[in-house]
């Protein structure tokens, strides 16, 4: 726990409490001396590879025996993000660089006192890793595997990283998985496009409705002026099925071009030019695309090479059926 001070550190005479500023503070009569408790720096440093977290098993008081960051006190006379570094390569053996700020937080500790927790995110440039001095034990651990941790601020630092990251690891499952016809179930429930997916299935009705009045009216599709709302409408439903099955990793190849080709041999024995068929075909992912960024859906927390990678995955869709809808009415 940490100790009150009793006396002056300059004249040796006992101190008591005064207040200053509305804040009660050690005060030495004979000096006139006020003396300030102010919050030790803390840093913390998260390293991550292949998603698995760089932790330290504590070999000392406090929380002596669990697991934290890379985690120690800023010294005098270097910045708070050499102090980072330092205790990486200290406590883990491990040279880096700073990439970023993670997290700060306000912290009471008994032993200590009022402290803030800087964590920053760091990346490997050298070294080997080890276990240091104050520490009996250094490991990665698994993301979705991670022990109780020694320090709340590193619980909340960690949990902000693995949450900003979620996205990044879901586009490489998709990139590392695109040579299939489907993804696994587990891979399309965790990936971005499930907001896509989601809006699409929830706002379907909006979607096919602005998508029927655009339709009825663009001169690039003038065979559907006068064509059935209902006959317009249930196609529409069935496209938009199968992109959410799609994107969702539940619909292959096989299943598109039939359909694709069949829709396309009813067109052009309906007397539609196939332009008008291919335009009222785009004029459906301009509405989906449309009305997702119109709803904020696809814009927060989301990177711009993000935004392409589902741009990616609806035009794959799109080509495989503007292909397959050209084929049928071609034969």
């Amino acid at each position: 726990m940490k100790k009150k001070r009793l006396f002056c550190p300059y004249c040796g005479g006992i101190t008591l409490k005064k207040y200053e500023d509305n804040v009660r503070r050690d005060f030495c009569p004979a000096c006139k001396s006020f003396f300030y408790e102010n919050p030790l720096p803390v840093v913390s440093a998260i390293l991550e590879s292949s998603r698995q977290i760089l932790l330290v098993k504590r070999d000392r008081a406090p929380s002596k025996g669990f697991w934290c960051l890379p985690t120690g006190f800023a010294e005098a006379g270097e910045s708070i993000e050499e102090a980072a570094l330092r205790e990486l390569e200290e406590e883990a053996g491990i040279k880096g660089k700073i990439v970023k700020l993670m997290d700060v937080d306000s912290y009471k500790s008994r032993f200590y006192g009022d402290l803030i927790f800087l964590t920053f995110v760091v990346q490997q440039i050298g070294g080997k890793l080890r276990a240091g001095d104050d520490c009996s034990e250094a490991r990665f651990w698994p993301v979705n595997k991670l022990p109780p941790l020694a320090f709340r601020s590193n619980k909340r630092a960690l949990d902000a990283y693995i949450k900003s990251r979620k996205d990044y690891w879901a586009i490489f499952d998709l990139i590392e998985h695109k040579d299939k016809k489907t993804l696994p179930p587990a891979i399309a429930k965790n990936s971005l496009t499930r907001r896509l997916v989601n809006i699409t299935i929830k706002n379907k009705e909006k979607i096919i409705e602005q998508w029927l009045e655009d339709v009825m009216i663009n001169p690039s599709t003038i065979e559907y002026h006068k064509v059935e709302r209902e006959v317009l409408y249930n196609i529409c439903d069935r496209i938009l099925s199968q992109l959410t099955l799609w994107l969702g990793g539940v619909q292959d190849v096989n299943k598109i071009r039939n359909f694709y080709t069949k829709l396309g041999r009813e067109r052009k024995k309906s007397g539609f030019k196939l332009s008008g068929v291919l335009s009222a075909l785009s004029l459906i992912r301009k509405h989906i695309w449309t009305y997702a960024l119109a709803q904020d859906a696809l814009q927060k927390n989301l990177e711009l090479y993000m935004t392409f990678e589902l741009q990616r995955r609806m035009t794959i869709f799109f080509d495989i059926a503007t292909f397959y809808l050209t084929k049928g009415h071609e034969d």
